[in-house]
């Protein structure tokens, strides 16, 4: 032992016992107030029962007023059944379920409140209600955490019949979501299982960096049975996450910016990814799966004032969907709403899909679906780039290989699309099986692959007043009884190189329209089609630059 050590211990002990006593003490005695924003609130002790038929609603209600009070912390669902209506989460507040514990929504629709700070006017979007089971109204740094339940008893909130008033007795745009919020900022759900909402699961309304991971939502028991509904929110983060919804999976409406979406499954009756108004920009959705979804994995409704910009989907793999993408611009009246008011001409650019495959096939019946039906422009259907008013341009689909379901007729692919943007099935069986795009310009096809299934006699691309589009690499099936694999009408400065054909067609491509120009065939392997080009409808042979 050195000097200075021996020095040390020496005057230590000529201190005596007193000092180092004290400092144990300090160490198992905190000071008051030392643990504030960091303890944890049973709901079992503000009186709480968990016995599945008892109304928990004051209980749990009062424990989260009491951990708000004390600047925060954990309010704890132990194991146990908590049947309650509606609570509100407060600011700096965490909501934990233990594995054995369920909040189970009451069936009884008095137990259910509006929250009046939430408005329901402007935009379409916000007309959806203002009754949660779970509310926050501008809360900071709340947090909802698992691995407990939220089962909403959706089942008692849906109708048996028109005229016919729910067991609850509440319908409609009152029926409560499982989670409601409204400009929150720092929010986090985690880990969480949600069944069986009454209306969407979780709804986000003008909220700032939302994380959401590891959750399961399944989401089948009624109507407009949404999974994730944003409405202009910023800095949202979906990761991880698995969603079985009968309405849109994952709605962004409004100005959503500043999302991504990763690392999660989804499967739906409607769509997954829905767009609707607003300036949504900045989105990027990856190494997803998506099965099973029968009303468009992809659809974005732009009408007049709106513009969706940067918008990326990449690494995805559709199993079993209809559609499936749909990008419509235009005025189209929203059933229910009217039609949206005038406004600067709509616009989407910068919109691309890579990396991708996809199984289209006709639509099923879900087995644990037992409402609804289809339309007949929801069976063969296709991708559909379709503006009826603005600008569609940039748009790239690369290393994108999908087979569609076939079965076309002749006569629908003579067929003219109405001048409508409404929903993809609205525009009636699209006149071509893979592709469909009126007014685009600059589309990218690079490293494309499009089959059928089964014999069609529609083309598998149709091109209507496309400008500055390139194919590169592009395989695709034909049909010898069929007019063309590809059809163009009035389409202007489009390459297509390295170009085949999977099996024999009468012609590759078939020109129409006395606007057609500027269109160039470069390389590939032709030798399928009987003839190259073909030409219609006024369209002159110096449109199409051919070399082998």
């Amino acid at each position: 032992m050195n000097t200075s050590r021996r020095k040390w211990l020496a005057s230590t002990a000529a201190l005596g016992p007193g000092l180092l006593a004290a400092g144990a003490a300090g160490a198992q005695t905190p000071a008051a107030g030392h643990d504030l924003g960091a303890r944890t609130y049973n709901i079992r002790d503000f009186g709480a029962k968990g016995d599945g038929v008892t109304l928990d609603t004051a209980a749990v209600q009062t424990a989260i007023d009491a951990c708000h009070r004390e600047q925060g912390g954990t309010v704890l669902v132990p194991a146990g059944v908590f049947v309650i209506g509606t609570i509100e989460l407060k600011s700096n507040v965490a909501l934990h379920l233990a594995a054995a514990g369920k909040l189970l929504g009451s069936g009884d629709g008095k137990q259910y409140r509006a929250a009046d700070a939430i408005p329901l006017t402007g935009d379409a979007t916000m007309r959806d209600g203002n009754v949660g089971l779970i509310v926050a109204v501008k809360a900071e740094n709340i947090a909802i955490t698992g691995p407990g339940t939220i089962d909403g008893q959706g089942a008692q909130f849906h109708s048996p019949g028109r005229g016919v008033p729910p067991p609850s007795g509440r319908g409609g745009n009152d029926r409560p979501y499982h989670v409601l919020l409204y400009q929150c900022t720092n929010v986090a759900i985690r880990g969480v299982r949600l069944v069986a909402s009454a209306y969407h699961s979780v709804r986000v309304i003008q909220s700032r960096h939302v994380e959401i991971d590891g959750i399961h939502i399944y989401n089948r028991v009624t109507g407009n049975n949404d999974g994730f509904h944003f409405i202009s929110s910023q800095y949202v983060h979906i990761s991880n996450c698995d969603v079985q919804a009968q309405d849109d999976a994952c709605a962004l409406f409004g100005s959503c910016k500043f999302v991504t979406v990763t690392n999660s499954s989804f499967s739906t009756r409607w769509s997954v990814f829905r767009f609707g108004g607003g300036e949504p920009e900045n989105i990027a959705v990856s190494n997803c799966l998506i099965y099973e979804t029968y009303g468009c994995p992809v659809k974005m409704q732009c009408g007049p004032g709106s513009r969706f910009e940067n918008i990326s989907f990449s690494n995805l793999i559709l199993k079993d969907v209809t559609g499936p993408i749909s990008i419509n611009l235009g005025t189209h009246a929203w059933h229910g709403s009217g039609t949206p008011p005038p406004g600067p001409a709509p616009m989407v650019r910068n919109i691309s899909f890579s990396g991708i495959r996809a199984t289209v096939v006709d639509p099923v019946v879900l087995p644990d679906v037992h409402f609804g039906g289809y339309q007949p422009g929801e069976y063969k259907t296709c991708i559909v780039l379709n503006a009826v008013e603005g600008r569609l341009e940039n748009i790239s689909f690369s290393d994108f290989h999908a087979v569609f379901p076939g079965g076309g007729t002749a006569a629908e692919a003579a067929r003219e699309v109405p001048q409508t943007a409404g929903e993809y099935f609205e525009l009636g069986i699209p006149p071509a099986y893979a592709l469909y795009a009126r007014n685009v310009r600059g589309l990218t096809l690079a490293n494309v692959r499009f089959e059928a299934a089964a014999p069609d006699l529609r083309p598998a691309v149709r091109f209507e007043h496309v400008e500055d589009a390139a194919v590169n690499g592009f395989s695709v099936g034909g049909n010898p009884d069929a007019a063309a694999a590809l059809r163009f009408t009035d389409a202007r400065d489009v390459l297509v190189t390295a170009a085949r054909l999977l099996t024999p067609a009468r012609v590759f491509l078939q020109v129409e329209g006395a606007g057609s120009r500027g269109i160039r065939i470069d390389g590939g392997d032709l030798s399928k089609a009987a003839e190259p080009v073909a030409f219609e409808a006024g369209a002159s042979k110096d449109a199409v630059k051919l070399r082998g």
